[in-house]
């Protein structure tokens, strides 16, 4: 038959010593429910159901954190599947992370872990959705055209190109690279560069212009920087430079393959020797 038991003031049951005790109180019902709010003292909850089903819209954890530096999260006991996994935000790092840990439930901060994969929806609907392989794959090649394209990591920090596939770098300056060779890449302009301020050679190089009928066009002025002497050396082939003006009025200097150097004669120095000599 149904009972009630009201007292006008606190009621306490106790096992024994009670906390410190080895006794326990059992509620053998079929529903246990509490009326009010229920504050539990104690070390460890433990909730043997099959299913827990929670009406609060938030779960609060690390209550009474006052600023520590705690980590927090959900534990999953994977059993003898393997390490146990977790999701949990990093107070160190100011991040939510994924993995799989050999720290127990208890540990906070978290000392080992190995991150692990998450999935997401496969096409991203806003700018801040995370974006699945599928998605970024799919969406690089499209814009890109590379349908023919691999790098593979090398023994160092170096990348390899392979399989003879080619790289396109799309953009106002047509730049395209081509494997031809192991660690070798050509790379070829198939429009005028423009906007282009400056081309440095490498340190103790060469900067070589070739054009394809052999000549090399100038639409504007070239200056050459000048020069306190003439180039060391005999050269292959014939040099060009500036230097102090001399007898040729002009301070523009050869140096060719024979290894005489002469300054370029200025028109108006070419007239007056011709007077002079009649």
């Amino acid at each position: 038959m149904a009972k009630t038991l009201r007292t006008s003031g606190d009621y306490t049951i106790k096992a024994g010593s009670g906390a410190a005790g080895t006794h326990q109180i059992d509620l053998d019902s079929k529903t246990v429910r509490v009326r009010g709010d229920l504050i539990i003292d104690g070390d460890t909850t433990t909730v043997n159901t099959a299913n827990l089903s929670v009406e609060d819209t938030f779960i609060e954890l690390a209550r009474n954190n006052s600023g520590e530096l705690l980590d927090a999260g959900l534990y999953v006991n994977r059993g003898t599947a393997g390490n146990n996994a977790l999701f949990y935000w990093d107070e160190s790092e100011d991040n939510f992370i994924v993995g799989t840990t050999t720290n127990d439930a208890g540990t906070s901060p978290i000392t080992n872990i190995a991150l692990a994969n998450i999935k997401v929806a496969t096409t991203p609907t806003d700018n801040n959705h995370a974006a699945s392989k599928s998605y970024v794959d799919s969406t690089v090649v499209a814009a890109a055209g590379m349908t023919s394209f691999d790098i593979t990591a090398d023994t160092g920090s170096a990348q390899t190109v392979v399989d003879s596939n080619i790289i396109t770098f799309v953009g106002g300056g047509n730049i395209s690279t081509a494997v031809s060779a192991t660690d070798t890449i050509t790379i070829n302009l198939d429009q005028n560069l423009t906007s282009v301020n400056s081309i440095t050679s490498a340190t103790g190089q060469n900067l070589t212009l070739a054009g394809d009928t052999g000549l090399v066009v100038v639409n504007n002025i070239l200056t050459f920087a000048s020069t306190a002497s003439d180039p060391a050396g005999t050269p292959t082939y014939t040099k060009i430079y500036h230097k102090t003006i001399g007898g040729g009025d002009s301070g523009i200097y050869f140096k060719n393959p024979s290894g005489t150097v002469g300054e370029l004669i200025s028109k108006k120095k070419a007239t007056a020797l011709a007077i002079a000599l009649g």
